[in-house]
């Protein structure tokens, strides 16, 4: 099969003839005539080179080639500069920021195929993108949050773990909401109507990459950096999109220090893909007998997926003051699973947070309930260095 080149230039007649003279040598040639077109273009295409102009309107190519290697799907492809700049502080700012060879304008044609030529000698003889890239990119640790079923506080622990991880590491810590469809973070925390994870899901599993991810993080005044779902009923469809989950996982784990997913309930097709991206889960629930049942299923199925029990921790939520409330040890042995953290009921700490659209953790730090969140964080961040 012929090899791809993939030439971007804003000049139509370099296209034109560029394009004709490669073609003639047997190569497959993609055009793209601006910087935004062509990386769409690599993205979608792979191409086995990329020919690339520097001096263009939208994005000139240094701005281009960045973006190309910061991306994981394009960041081994080689790259040709091909530019009417002679001076050597270009050549220079070429290579720094990820040219592989670089030619002036204008350039005999037999001098130009001996560098595509060369080029793609050379990159037949390197690794897979995705070896290249696992030795490069950092993984931060990640922790998936989830329970039997809905209304026992998945999405409040998720927020107030976060917003503790980053309170104790002073890291990037990202909170992430998984179920599309179905948000509340953005609503509680004062950034309703996101589409990011919509947009993720809708997409093709190529555009998946890291700068699409980054881009949609909202920040916000806590120092948390959220990934959100929408409200519309309708994008629950979405949980579909397994590939996209799994890639939108990996982007993010190389965005922060601590990524902290809201799962949701159950185990969906897409939380059975993720969970064994995780480093730890965290299952919550609260201690009536129907819901420790539930969840006794839920741990067995987790482990079910291969999954260490060990790296399972439990947290019972006690929501309301109630002398009917069954003691932890009574729920830990109906369980069979070892409970490692409770949260003592905490109304009004809730209220507050909630009128200041932000974690409880950040309200009042000394509360009782707001220190098991963040013996919580010690745990995990423990765990985390030693691993």
């Amino acid at each position: 099969m012929a090899e791809k080149i993939l030439i971007i230039d804003d000049d139509l007649d370099t296209l034109r003839l560029v394009g004709l003279m490669l073609q003639r040598q047997g190569y497959q040639i993609s055009a793209a005539s601006n910087g935004s077109q062509g990386l769409a273009k690599a993205l979608e295409e792979r191409p086995d080179l990329i020919l690339l102009d520097v001096m263009m309107p939208d994005m000139d190519g240094y701005e281009v080639t960045r973006r190309l290697r910061k991306n994981p799907v394009t960041i081994t492809i080689p790259i040709l500069m091909f530019t009417a700049k002679t001076q050597l502080d270009d050549k220079v700012t070429g290579f720094e920021v990820g040219a592989d060879d670089y030619l002036t304008k204008p350039t005999h044609p037999t001098e130009l195929q001996a560098h595509v030529k060369a080029l793609l000698a050379r990159s037949s003889q390197k690794e897979p993108a995705s070896i290249v890239t696992a030795s490069h990119e950092h993984h931060g640790y990640v922790i998936g949050v989830l329970s039997a079923r809905g209304g026992l506080g998945v999405s409040s622990l998720a927020a107030n773990l976060a917003a503790s991880l980053f309170t104790r590491s002073q890291s990037d810590v990202i909170l992430a909401e998984l179920t599309p469809g179905q948000g509340t973070l953005g609503m509680d925390l004062g950034a309703p109507n996101q589409k990011g994870l919509t947009e993720i899901l809708e997409g093709n599993v190529v555009e998946v990459t890291r700068e699409k991810v980054q881009a949609s993080l909202v920040p916000h005044n806590s120092g948390l950096k959220l990934f959100l779902a929408s409200e519309n009923p309708s994008d629950v469809t979405l949980t579909s999109q397994v590939k996209n989950y799994k890639a939108l996982i990996s982007r993010l784990s190389t965005l922060a220090r601590f990524v902290v997913l809201d799962l949701g309930t159950g185990l969906p097709t897409f939380v059975q893909k993720v969970l064994p991206m995780c480093a730890e889960t965290i299952v919550i629930l609260e201690g009536t007998p129907s819901t420790i049942q539930h969840t006794k299923l839920l741990i067995d199925g987790i482990a079910g997926l291969e999954i260490d029990r060990k790296t399972i921790s439990v947290v019972l939520n006690n929501r309301q003051r109630s002398e009917a409330q069954m003691a932890w040890t009574k729920v830990q042995d109906k369980l069979g699973h070892s409970i490692s953290t409770t949260l003592t009921p905490a109304p009004e700490l809730f209220l507050q947070a909630a009128r200041m659209q932000t974690p409880a953790v950040m309200t009042q730090p000394t509360n009782m309930t707001s220190q098991q969140f963040l013996k919580i964080a010690d745990s995990i961040i423990e765990r985390e260095k030693a691993r």
